[in-house]
């Protein structure tokens, strides 16, 4: 929804007739006349605006639409799923969306948790994706080092399912083993491990130059 320009977004859902507005030269059906008997997604519905709210909520009621311009009613036999990242409850208490519509979308709420509460389901997710780039680029490569997993363990993942697959596909591009190893993922990824464990430290470095690569790491880290 929030693609559509708001000057055309009750044309595309509930369709026009033909001389409604300047350039409507023929009948258009909307989605929800294209969509009768199935379902129809709405994407981010919260950025509808209220005159569309009204239309939409209509639809809901009387499971009728109105096509732009036209006079008579059409049957709406449609399943209606609908989606937001926002709080429709807290838009409807601002009132930035109408309450009636919100409790009439609200039958049957399914909530996706973030990505960082759902961490068991991340081995899944990284071998979705992979299988994906594989069948694009036709790499070989087969899964990822332990290191990196537990960095996204560790990580809190504010881009949620996208910000994973942009780092999967950027390290894909850049990864000449069979395995996506740390060097091919940002170094802020892995800012958790600050001065890393013992068994990294090069023994053959003098302390002072040892404390300085140390500190050099927890900067960048930081």
């Amino acid at each position: 929804c929030g693609a559509v320009p708001d000057t055309l977004l009750e044309s595309e859902l509930f369709g026009h007739e033909k001389g409604a507005f300047t350039g409507a030269t023929r009948r258009k059906l909307g989605k929800f006349e294209i969509a009768q008997g199935g379902t129809i997604f709405l994407d981010e519905i919260g950025t509808i605006t209220p005159p569309a709210q009204i239309k939409l909520l209509q639809v809901l009621q009387d499971g009728t639409i109105n096509r732009v311009g036209g006079e008579g009613s059409v049957n709406a036999d449609v399943r209606v799923v609908a989606a937001t990242n926002e709080d429709l409850g807290k838009l409807s208490a601002q009132g930035q969306f109408r309450k009636d519509l919100f409790y009439r979308l609200n039958v049957f709420p399914v909530e996706l948790p973030p990505l960082r509460d759902r961490m068991e389901d991340l081995p899944s997710m990284v071998d979705v994706i992979l299988n994906r780039l594989r069948r694009l680029d036709f790499k070989e490569i087969h899964g990822m080092h332990p290191e990196v997993m537990e960095a996204f363990k560790n990580y809190s993942w504010p881009g949620n399912i996208r910000e994973l697959e942009n780092l999967l596909e950027r390290a894909y591009i850049i990864e000449d083993s069979p395995v996506l190893t740390p060097d091919s993922f940002p170094s802020d990824l892995f800012a958790y491990r600050f001065c890393g464990s013992l068994e990294t430290i090069n023994a053959s470095l003098t302390l002072a130059e040892a404390r300085r690569k140390g500190v050099e790491e927890i900067e960048r880290s930081y």
